[in-house]
């Protein structure tokens, strides 16, 4: 999810009971956990340091590919777990950047749903564990805005919006160009150059009407319309969700849906550089993510779904209504990011910043 996915600050570590041992020959250690601002919940972190002796520090990025850069510049040898989205998953492997999880010491696997047991973005689980799922969406305001159809067409088609100002996510082109490919009847999970180029063209088109504010990141999309300056834009389900919590007042008449096109699902991982500096606590923190009452009060904080099938009843009931949970219907509009190439990745890149620069 962008992430910019949006969650809340603190320092992290965790440990399973089956890994005292081992994480107790690293007392009294640090460890470095590389992270979405406002993604693990103070309390947790406090409870994982108090039961194994350690100190827990975190830095931050803003996006998966600030991430990617930091690791690629020799942060894998600094941190000692990062948390990607699903879909950069294969491109830290590829580049050798992230090493292989011991099962062994990871009971609390078999805890994940069905569909986050073999996810295609990284099979079996040998480099990542999943973290917390969310979705990718429309936000409008209400009181703005009535009849707003449920489709990317609120957003890219100037004859079904042409006033309501509103803005686009500036996060990786994956997810834009998705938006842009969907409203154009390509899919969300797009991956052809000709698809690109026509959605490329789409976007040019957009940022030049007069009712297009800009691209920002998801908080700032919700924070825009709430102070009148955007009526509607793409934000991530759990960003509104935990503010709807936090203040009904100022953003309970803040709407939101999956476009009947298609969207985004996606899944932040837990990781381990390949030189990270210990290892053994990355294992216990990541074992530590997967007991069942430690992954509720992480998803009862962040307000995004939880991965543990034996977290579910012990979420708290926000958790169990819209914009946090999805219909059915809803669920079935989802698709991961695709996993593309290099050379893809490069194509997508230079069509980005060609649209960006025009």
């Amino acid at each position: 999810m962008t992430r910019s996915w949006w969650w809340r600050t603190s320092a992290l570590m965790l440990a399973g009971v089956s890994l005292a041992a081992s994480a107790g020959e690293e007392r009294g250690d640090t460890l470095y956990l590389f992270n979405w601002t406002e993604y693990m919940p103070p309390q947790v972190v406090e409870d994982f340091e108090r039961e194994y002796d350690v100190r827990v520090v975190q830095n931050f990025f803003t996006s998966n590919a600030e991430m990617f850069t930091k690791l690629r510049s020799g942060g894998d040898a600094q941190y000692d777990v990062v948390v990607p989205t699903d879909y950069f998953v294969p491109r830290l492997i590829a580049a050798d950047l992230i090493q292989t999880l011991d099962h062994d010491r990871l009971p609390g696997l078999e805890n994940l749903l069905p569909e986050f047991q073999d996810p295609a973005y990284d099979p079996g689980n040998r480099y990542s564990v999943p973290y917390q799922w969310g979705v990718t969406g429309i936000v409008f305001d209400s009181r703005v805005l009535d009849d707003v159809p449920r489709s990317w067409s609120a957003l890219f088609d100037p004859e079904v919006n042409a006033q309501a100002p509103f803005t686009l996510l500036g996060g990786d082109p994956q997810v834009l160009f998705g938006a842009a490919c969907a409203s154009l009847g390509y899919g969300f999970d797009c991956t052809q150059r000709d698809q690109w180029i026509a959605s490329a063209r789409q976007l040019m088109e957009t940022k030049s009407r007069s009712n297009f504010i800009g691209f920002i990141d998801s908080t700032a999309t919700i924070d825009q319309i709430v102070r009148g300056v955007s009526a509607m834009g793409m934000t991530y389900n759990g960003d509104l969700a935990w503010r709807q919590a936090e203040d009904p007042e100022t953003y309970g008449h803040l709407r939101f849906f999956v476009p009947e096109e298609g969207s985004q699902r996606g899944i932040d991982t837990l990781v381990i550089p390949k030189r990270a500096p210990h290892p053994e606590l990355a294992q216990a923190f990541i074992a530590y993510t997967l007991r069942p009452d430690v992954a509720a009060r992480i998803s009862n904080y962040t307000f995004y779904a939880t991965p543990n099938a034996a977290a579910l009843d012990q979420l708290d009931d926000a958790l169990k209504q819209p914009p946090s949970a999805l219909s059915e219907k809803e669920r079935s509009r989802l698709v991961f990011v695709p996993l593309i190439d290099k050379a893809q990745l490069g194509t997508l890149s230079q069509l980005n910043n060609e649209m960006r620069s025009r």
